[in-house]
């Protein structure tokens, strides 16, 4: 089967510099593409290098709503000279009510212009939301919208928004972190997916599977992005379907998403 993780953080400094083994162990598991998110113009760099050096990474560039308050003035011009040399994906961006002691404003401030970037650059946008889903499905509904659609990346919303945002363009990404027990809730918002909006994601270095379905360790809770193959497998069968099946579609998905 070949594999595509559709959100990560790969340039992250918990694998201290070990990325290029770590992609050698994914392409060992069917790693086809993944997607490199950079969250703040600090690590944009990294991101952009990490694609310059392997073909199988996809960079995405975006500011993260935890670094909101950290941007530079210019932060949006540096976005844009990210995105002329690597036109691939807007993101990781989003809104968060959920991390203590963040403070919501300017959010959706900077959340909106990146979603105009995309729509005018028809670049698909990976979105983090916690805690503000309504207030998130306003903002899409009064857009403007890439074309493409976007990425709902570790979706954690109620059941119910799916239809909805499926309309309004979405794609829902899966992470192993959802085959925990407790996310009950999240599993079940995830079988009512619609089948060509289903993506796979392991967010490394976090939200990673549970212990005994670990495939690669790395040890002090960082996932491994070589977990993808296990991913996989747990999603199919916490949704219901065939390894094979589930594969075939994600892959599908991938493609229309971020290669169309």
């Amino acid at each position: 089967m070949r594999l595509f993780d559709a959100h990560n953080h790969l340039q992250d400094a918990r694998f201290g510099d070990q990325q290029d083994e770590l992609i050698a162990d994914c392409a060992a598991v069917g790693l086809s593409k993944m997607v490199v998110n950079g969250t703040r113009e600090s690590d944009w760099p990294a991101v952009a290098d990490l694609a310059e050096r392997h073909d199988c990474v996809l960079p995405s560039f975006g500011l993260h709503p935890w670094f909101v308050h950290k941007r530079s003035p210019d932060w949006l011009a540096k976005l844009e000279q990210q995105l002329d040399a690597w036109p691939s994906a807007v993101g990781e961006n989003g809104l968060d009510r959920w991390k203590p002691g963040l403070g919501y404003d300017g959010q959706e401030e900077v959340f909106t212009v990146q979603l105009r970037l995309a729509a005018e650059r028809d670049l698909p946008a990976s979105i983090h939301c916690l805690k503000t889903w309504g207030r998130l499905q306003e903002l899409l509904r009064d857009g403007p919208l890439p074309k493409r659609g976007f990425l709902l990346h570790s979706y954690g919303g109620p059941v119910e928004m799916v239809e909805p945002l499926a309309k309004l363009g979405a794609y829902f990404s899966f992470p192993g972190a959802f085959v925990h027990e407790r996310k009950s809730r999240q599993r079940d918002a995830f079988r009512q997916v619609p089948t060509d909006r289903l993506l796979i994601e392991t967010d490394t270095p976090d939200q990673g599977l549970p212990e005994d379905r670990v495939t690669h360790p790395l040890g002090q809770a960082v996932n491994h992005p070589a977990n993808i193959a296990a991913v996989y497998e747990a999603a199919a069968e916490a949704l219901g379907q065939a390894p094979d099946d589930l594969a075939r579609h994600v892959e599908e998905n991938f493609v229309r998403l971020f290669s169309g």
